[in-house]
């Protein structure tokens, strides 16, 4: 069992490495390398999109507290003047009661002054508690503050990093194609330095030779070359003749080969003759 899971495995890691190497043939495609990195860009950008809006949901987060603390300003100082006015109009009761003769403990139980200081009370309450939410809406509009200019400059360097993209994609692009023909050039190169062309060449030459010294064996065989030497001659004398010719035409033969004219007749034949009948 323990062989045939092996058996298993060994073939499962032929395939696993066929595809990794089918993998990143395919990845070193110029057009996939483009089709890769737009996807990329593509990804970041949505990315970008969705913390623009998450910081501007912080921003406006940031100007609703802005606007509350803006009414909260002007309500408190709304209720300081209301709380003026009490104090004003309390100090009015008391000289009026005052003149007219009250002492201090009927004053102050006076229907007027008890509306007054109860007034002035309330909006010194309200005051005080809007104060404490001003300070508090300050110190988080003050963090959001410093929240929200550390995410922008966070969105300018992810966009700048867009743009470094844009540019390495296509520098990318560049050298992938570039370094593709130069081993394309450089395979080219190998397999001219060990081409077989001489070689092949070489073995054609000997093909000739032998293929030469083959038809010649076949004519010394057949006679073919006698026939070829007889000819040769047969024609070396027919041009001789043809030079003598004309060379005693015009004259030009030696003396050596016309008959001399001082030339004794031939002797006769001393031979018997056999009686005539």
């Amino acid at each position: 069992m323990s062989a045939i899971g092996k058996y298993f495995r060994a073939i499962g890691y032929l395939f696993t490495g066929r595809i990794d190497q089918a993998r990143r043939a395919i990845q070193t495609n110029p057009h996939v390398v483009r089709a890769t990195f737009d996807r990329v860009i593509a990804e970041k950008k949505e990315r970008i999109h969705q913390y623009k809006d998450a910081v501007s949901r912080l921003i406006a987060n940031q100007e609703k507290k802005s606007y509350r603390l803006k009414q909260l300003s002007e309500e408190v100082n709304r209720l300081e003047q209301l709380k003026e006015g009490a104090a004003a109009k309390a100090r009015i009761t008391v000289n009026e009661l005052k003149g007219e003769g009250k002492d201090l403990a009927a004053i102050k139980q006076h229907e007027d002054y008890q509306q007054c200081m109860a007034a002035y009370n309330d909006f010194s309450g309200k005051i005080a508690g809007h104060t404490e939410q001003i300070a508090d809406l300050e110190s988080e509009i003050n963090e959001l503050s410093g929240t929200i200019g550390g995410h922008k400059v966070q969105l300018q360097q992810l966009l700048r990093e867009i743009d470094k993209l844009k540019d390495e994609s296509s520098a990318t692009v560049a050298d992938m194609i570039t370094a593709k023909e130069e081993a394309e050039i450089a395979d080219m190169i190998s397999g001219i330095s060990e081409d077989r062309t001489s070689q092949e060449l070489a073995e054609l030459r000997d093909l000739r030779a032998e293929s030469k010294a083959k038809a010649r064996i076949s004519r010394e065989v057949a006679g073919t070359d006698t026939k070829v030497q007889e000819n040769e001659f047969l024609a070396y004398a027919q041009a001789d003749t043809r030079t003598s010719e004309f060379d005693q035409l015009i004259g030009l033969a030696e003396e050596t080969d016309t008959p001399a004219a001082d030339a004794e007749p031939e002797a006769p034949s001393r031979e018997p003759r056999l009686p005539e009948n």
